[in-house]
C-alpha cells in the first residue's frame, strides 16, 4: 500500500471501524438472527472463503480479523471491541469471505446478522445504515489497496491471459495481486515447487487457498465465490447489463420490494465502468471514475436486495407459457416475471486478420489502471475521437511517453469540449486527423507497430499499446429476433402504452441498446427509473393470474421482500428496541 494511500485510509479509522452507540445497539438488537453467541478465546468465528458468513455486532470482548498474506501467510487487519462490527461487502450478499476471524484472547459475546436481516436494519435505520455500508465499502477498499489479502496472480504482467484476469478482478472491485515468478521470490519459489510448466500460466491463488491452472474468468468467480445460486429461483424483474442503464433499475426495482436479478457476462460498469473520469455526471462536479460510480451503484443494489450474477452470459430468451426463461450459459436457466434489456453495445473492431490475437497483448478497448501500469513511459496510441476517447487521453497521457491520437474527423465535431481544451494542454499527445487504420505488426505475439493512412499516405508508428474507442454494436446477438430490432440492430421500443416497453409484453429495453436512446450515462440511469414505474403498470396488470402461475417464493427471497417493504415504512415495534 502506498503511504499517500495508507494515510488516507488511517484518517478515516473511524469511518472504517466504528463504535455503535448503546442507543443504536438496542435498535439492531432487534434485527438479529439468534440470541448473542459466546466464543471461546481463540474460537473461529468464520474462515477465508466461507461463504454466508454473519456479521458480528461485539456486544463483550472482541473479534481479532485476519487477511491473506503472500501465498500461504497470514496477517492482523484488526480487533474489533464492544460496539463494533464484522463485515465487508462480501457479506452484504453472502459471497465468499475474504478474511478471517477468531474470538480475542478473553473471547467474546456477539450478535449475528445474516445477509437478510442485515439488509432489514440497513434499510430499517438510516443512521445505522449508513455507518456499516461506508464501513464495510472503505474495508473492501482497503483491502483492495492492500493487495495480498485477495486473489494472487502469478505469471508474467504483460501476459494476456494474466491480465485479463486481472482487469475482471479489477473491474468487479476484488483485491489481487501480481507475482512475477521471473523477480518475486515466493512467486518463484511456489512455480518451483508446483513443477509448473510455463503453459501452465498464469496461476490464481484464491483466498481460500485453490489452485487454478490457467482459468476463466467465470471459472475464477465460482472459486471466489461470487456466483449465486440462481437456478430454482424465480424474479418479479430480471436484468441483462449491469452497467448503469442495468444497475439504475436494480436499484429502484429492489428498494421497492420487487425481487431482481442482474446478468453481466463481463464485469459491472459496462463501457461506462471503463472510463477513466466522468466529469459531466450529474452531482460529480470534481469528476468520479466510471468504476467508482457502478461500484456505488452495485453496492446500492445489493443493500436493497438484489442479487448479482457477473459473470454469466445470457444465451436466448423465451417463455414457458408462465414466466419468460433467460437461457443461461451451462444449461441454465432463470424465470422472471417481466425482463429487462439494459446489454449496452458491444466494442467494436477493425476488420484486420489479426486484431482478435493481440487483445490483451497490446490491444485494448478500455484504459484501466491495468493497462496504464503497462504502458507506462511508453509510446502509445488510441483511436476514435469521442467523450470516452477523451477521458482515456486525459488518464493516459501523463503516464506514457507519447500518445499518438487518430481520428478520422476534427475533435470539434465529436467531443467535449471541456475534453478538448484539457488534450491540447498535453505535450506529449499528437493528434493525426483523417487517419484510417490499415494494419498491426506484432513481434514475438504482441503488438510492435501500427500502419496508418493518413491523407494518401501510409505511415509506421512503432507502439508498444493501442486503444480503441471506435464506437459499438448493439449486443442483441443472443435476442435471436425474439423483439423487435432496427436495421442497425437496437432494440425498438414504444409499440404499446409504455415507452420502454418492446414488441413483447413485459420485455422493456433502456441504455445504448435501444433505439433513439441518448448515449449517455445520466440519460441510461434515467430510462432505468422509468422502466421500473413502467413495470409496476405491467405486473399490476398481472395481479389477478400472477398467485395461480408462479411459483411460491422462496424463503429467503420472501423475507427479503417483506424487509424492504417494511423497511421503506415506519419501524414494526418489535425493531425498534427496548421503549426509552
Amino acid at each position: 500500500m502506498s503511504g499517500q494511500t495508507a494515510s488516507k485510509l488511517a484518517a478515516r479509522d473511524h469511518q472504517m471501524f466504528p463504535v455503535l452507540s448503546a442507543a443504536q445497539i438496542a435498535i439492531a438488537s432487534g434485527f438479529a438472527i439468534s440470541a448473542p453467541r459466546r466464543f471461546l478465546p481463540g474460537e473461529t468465528i468464520f474462515s477465508t472463503g466461507e461463504r454466508d458468513v454473519a456479521v458480528w455486532l461485539v456486544l463483550e470482548g472482541g473479534i481479532n480479523i485476519y487477511r491473506r498474506e503472500g501465498i500461504g501467510g497470514e496477517a492482523p487487519i484488526t480487533s474489533h471491541g464492544a460496539g463494533e462490527f464484522t463485515g465487508e461487502v462480501s457479506q452484504l450478499d453472502g459471497r465468499a469471505s475474504l478474511a478471517a476471524a477468531r474470538a480475542g484472547p478473553s473471547g467474546c459475546l456477539a450478535l449475528p446478522f445474516d445477509r437478510i436481516h442485515l439488509r432489514a436494519l440497513m434499510v430499517g435505520s438510516a443512521d445505522i445504515g449508513e455507518i456499516i455500508m461506508r464501513a464495510m465499502i472503505l474495508r473492501r477498499v482497503g483491502l483492495i489497496e492492500e493487495g495480498s489479502s485477495g486473489t494472487i496472480l502469478i505469471g508474467a504482467p504483460d501476459n494476456p491471459h494474466l491480465v485479463r484476469l486481472q482487469g475482471f478482478l479489477t473491474r468487479t472491485g476484488y483485491p489481487n495481486l501480481i507475482m512475477d515468478p521471473g523477480v518475486d521470490g515466493e512467486g518463484k519459489s511456489f512455480v518451483e515447487q508446483m513443477a509448473l510448466a510455463p503453459g501452465d500460466l498464469p496461476l490464481v491463488v484464491c483466498p481460500d487457498g485453490a489452485i487454478l491452472k490457467r482459468p476463466g474468468e467465470r471459472e475464477l468467480a465460482a472459486c471466489l465465490g461470487i456466483l449465486p445460486d440462481i437456478a430454482s429461483e424465480s424474479y418479479d424483474v430480471a436484468i441483462v447489463g449491469a452497467g448503469p442503464a442495468g444497475l439504475a433499475p436494480a436499484v429502484y426495482g429492489a428498494s421497492e420490494g420487487l425481487s431482481v436479478l442482474v446478468l453481466d457476462e463481463r464485469a459491472m460498469g459496462g463501457q461506462a465502468g471503463a472510463s477513466a473520469r466522468i466529469e459531466n455526471y450529474l452531482g460529480f462536479p470534481t469528476g468520479i471514475s466510471g468504476q467508482a460510480l457502478a461500484g456505488r451503484a452495485l453496492n446500492q443494489a445489493l443493500k436493497f436486495g438484489a442479487e448479482i450474477a457477473i459473470p454469466t452470459p445470457v444465451t436466448g430468451l423465451g417463455h414457458d407459457g408462465q414466466c419468460y426463461c433467460l437461457q443461461l450459459s451451462g444449461d441454465q436457466r432463470v424465470r422472471a416475471q417481466t425482463v429487462v434489456i439494459a446489454c449496452g453495445a458491444e466494442y467494436r473492431r477493425p476488420a484486420l486478420n489479426n486484431i482478435a490475437r493481440l487483445e490483451g497483448a497490446g490491444i485494448s478497448y478500455w484504459a484501466s489502471p491495468v493497462e496504464a501500469r503497462l504502458c507506462a513511459g511508453k509510446d502509445i496510441a488510441l483511436v476514435g475521437g469521442g467523450n470516452s476517447a477523451g477521458q482515456a487521453i486525459v488518464f493516459l497521457a501523463p503516464q506514457v511517453r507519447r500518445l499518438h491520437l487518430f481520428v478520422r474527423r476534427e475533435l470539434e465535431e465529436t467531443m467535449s469540449r471541456y475534453l478538448i481544451e484539457r488534450i491540447s494542454a498535453l505535450p506529449n499527445v499528437e493528434i493525426h486527423v483523417g487517419a484510417t487504420l490499415v494494419g498491426l505488426e506484432e513481434e514475438e505475439c504482441r503488438l510492435s507497430a501500427a500502419i496508418v493512412r493518413i491523407g494518401e499516405a501510409e505511415s509506421r508508428f512503432a507502439l508498444s499499446h493501442m486503444f480503441l474507442f471506435i464506437g459499438a454494436t448493439p449486443h442483441t446477438a443472443w435476442l435471436k429476433e425474439c423483439v423487435v430490432v432496427d436495421e442497425k440492430g437496437f432494440v425498438v421500443t414504444g409499440s404499446s402504452k409504455l415507452p420502454f416497453e418492446t414488441s413483447l409484453p413485459g420485455v422493456f429495453a433502456i441504455g445504448d441498446v435501444r433505439a433513439g436512446s441518448t448515449k449517455r450515462v445520466a440519460a441510461a440511469v434515467g430510462e432505468g427509473a422509468a422502466a421500473i414505474s413502467q413495470i409496476h403498470s405491467y405486473l399490476a396488470g398481472l395481479a389477478a393470474i400472477a398467485k395461480d402461475r408462479l411459483p411460491p417464493l422462496s424463503a429467503d427471497r420472501a423475507q427479503m421482500r417483506t424487509s424492504n417493504q417494511n423497511g421503506s415504512k415506519k419501524l414494526t415495534k418489535a425493531h425498534l428496541g427496548p421503549a426509552k
